[in-house]
């Protein structure tokens, strides 16, 4: 074999004017690749972050583009049309305050959800408390159970939740279960195999599209999603996977993490987000179902969704827009923190403008790289007055905006580029004094078990000050 690759590379060689053909094919490569990531209409960093990365790799950068590469997904509109069309719109709840108006007509402008209102609300911090609630709400299940997670491992906390689902199933609930094909990669279908025997429904979000290699891979566009319906009446949604890594009763490393129970008219907003998937990953009619009676909530909130489906980025604007619009405070956890540069301009300028700004991420999150790149901005968030906390030793996963004392936003969203762009994302947004308060006591308390950042912090070349500069370099395609 040596010899043979001997052999090729010597006549390879030996043909005439070979550097001037690599030459022009490197060139038709970077026109060719090059056009079709201008095309895409991107920042022009993320941009020109790809088209400097794959200049470097030729010809593997095309794979790579190919492979992990931003794209919209045009079927998706039609389907969610269709699921819009048959599924009851959810019924209205408060009119926005005068204050919130604008806030919610761009909600209801880039997801197409109106503002609604929930009769409870409940934060569950951490995975037992949410754990706990959930399976207890499951058991009570008497007509329909549908779930949507980007990770549900097959431990203990997975086993027990679909042990439950399987019992209920076999009572005759309808039960449908849909998993991110990468983020519950190490679940295998045979797990759920007592589900589906029992009757219930099983379905995985962008499963593999390897051996169809006419179309584009799914690959970097995931479901992040977390939710659980249950019978129309009661919903979950937050950060907290299904797995033992966020439950802190089994493990002392457990996620620090957040999530949320309510009731009302909010949950038909919900309903539908998962309905509209569901129909999207089975290639299913949309489900139909019927509407509850609407009951009017004390707490106003709208659902918020996003995706690649959508140019909006309607999470996105809604974090930056409560950011813009508030007078007092803004204070942002986050896991992943890489902003844009309408993010990052939005929280310096609140900072800037006298606001009691609070960013609190991760010691040490679970990529190494996204923690150097957070920290990247810590200099220019300090130097604005921006207060910076790292949460440890306990991973912080809680996904969590305040703004002032009447606007949070909680959900399943980091505050990066990919939950931003790439991934299907939920979260909540609500108009409400007493939930907010809770929100902030709880903050606080965060705050308090935090390491305050320093502007005069030690920060070696290369312990610390190069390795995130060059983190930095590739944020916008993290």
């Amino acid at each position: 074999m040596p010899d043979a690759l001997r052999d090729f590379w010597t006549a390879l060689l030996a043909v005439p004017h070979l550097k001037l053909y690599l030459t022009v094919a490197w060139a038709v490569y970077l026109l060719w690749l090059g056009s079709w990531i201008v095309l895409q209409k991107r920042e022009p960093v993320a941009t020109l972050s790809w088209l400097i990365s794959l200049a470097a790799l030729p010809y593997i950068g095309f794979f790579i583009y190919y492979l992990l590469g931003p794209q919209r997904i045009h079927r998706q509109r039609l389907r969610r049309t269709r699921a819009r069309a048959k599924f009851p719109p959810p019924p209205e709840g408060f009119k926005p305050t005068a204050d919130a108006i604008e806030l919610a007509r761009l909600a209801q402008a880039t997801t197409g959800l109106p503002p609604t209102s929930a009769t409870t609300v409940q934060l569950l911090v951490d995975g037992g408390a949410k754990y706990s609630a959930l399976l207890r709400d499951v058991a009570a299940a008497g007509e329909t159970l549908h779930l949507e997670y980007y990770i549900f491992y097959p431990d203990r906390t997975g086993t027990a939740l679909r042990d439950a689902l399987v019992e209920r199933a076999r009572a005759g609930v309808k039960v449908r279960l849909l998993l991110d094909a990468v983020g519950s990669a190490k679940t295998p279908a045979r797990f759920f195999e007592a589900l589906v025997d029992a009757g219930g429904e099983l379905a995985w979000f962008h499963p593999s599209r390897i051996l169809q290699v006419w179309k584009r891979p799914w690959l970097n566009l995931r479901s992040h999603r977390k939710i659980v319906v249950i019978d129309n009446r009661i919903a979950y949604t937050g950060g907290i996977n299904i797995t033992d890594e966020e439950d802190e009763r089994l493990r002392d490393d457990a996620y620090r993490d957040l999530h949320l129970r309510v009731e009302g008219n909010v949950v038909s907003s919900l309903q539908l987000v998962f309905i509209e998937d569901w129909a999207y990953a089975t290639g299913a009619p949309p489900l139909t179902l019927p509407s509850p009676a609407p009951v009017r909530g004390h707490v106003p909130v709208q659902v918020l969704v996003s995706g690649p489906d959508s140019s909006w980025e309607a999470i996105h604007r809604l974090h930056v827009g409560a950011i813009h619009g508030a007078v007092r405070r803004v204070w942002l956890a986050t896991p992943y923190f890489v902003p844009g540069e309408a993010a990052r301009m939005a929280l310096t300028s609140a900072a800037l403008g006298g606001l009691d700004v609070r960013l609190m991420v991760p010691k040490q999150s679970d990529s190494k790289l996204v923690t150097l790149a957070a920290r990247s901005y810590f200099d220019e968030l300090l130097s604005a007055g921006v207060k910076v906390y790292e949460y440890g030793p306990r991973m912080l996963h809680t996904k969590a905006l305040l703004c002032d004392d009447d606007l949070a936003i909680i959900g399943s969203a980091n505050f990066d580029h990919r939950s931003f762009r790439l991934n299907f994302e939920v979260s909540l947004m609500f108009h409400d004094t007493a939930l907010c308060n809770e929100l902030a006591t709880l903050m606080e308390h965060e705050c308090a078990a935090s390491t305050s950042v320093q502007a005069e912090r030690a920060r070696p070349l290369f312990g610390a000050r190069l390795p995130e500069a060059l983190a930095r370099l590739v944020s916008p395609v993290l």
